[in-house]
């Protein structure tokens, strides 16, 4: 680097090239995630994209552009039911060392047996 202009151009085109692969990726992943379109169409955007790929990457954002986003809408909506379900399967049980702590604390006030203690003990251990 000769100067720092110089420095800078290098910084851009960095910057550009970054840009530019995450783009490619995201009209990757867009082409697989879409089951509406064949094969045959996503073997042709993949050659496209190989062989004229900034055009190629334009003319799909243009042409595809809304339905990328609701799928990737979609997809995100998706995973977090998804989440939100195993959230409130765990919190729906109990940690075991809980269960076996409101059962101890049954078992000191003489609600329940030592029998109906150890039955809820192995119960939360298994």
């Amino acid at each position: 680097m000769d100067s720092f202009w110089d420095y800078i151009w290098f910084l851009l085109w960095i910057f550009l090239f970054m840009a530019y692969l995450i783009v490619l990726f995201q009209i990757l992943a867009d082409l697989f995630r879409d089951h509406t379109l064949s094969g045959w169409w996503k073997a042709v955007w993949v050659l496209f994209l190989i062989f004229v790929p900034l055009l190629t990457a334009l003319v799909y954002l243009i042409a595809r552009g809304r339905g990328m986003a609701e799928r990737n809408l979609a997809a995100v909506k998706e995973s977090k039911a998804a989440t939100d379900d195993y959230i409130r399967s765990v919190a729906s049980h109990p940690a075991p060392a809980d269960q076996i702590a409101a059962a101890k604390k049954l078992l000191d006030e003489g609600a329940i047996t030592p029998q109906e203690f150890e039955s809820i003990k192995a119960k939360a251990l298994s």
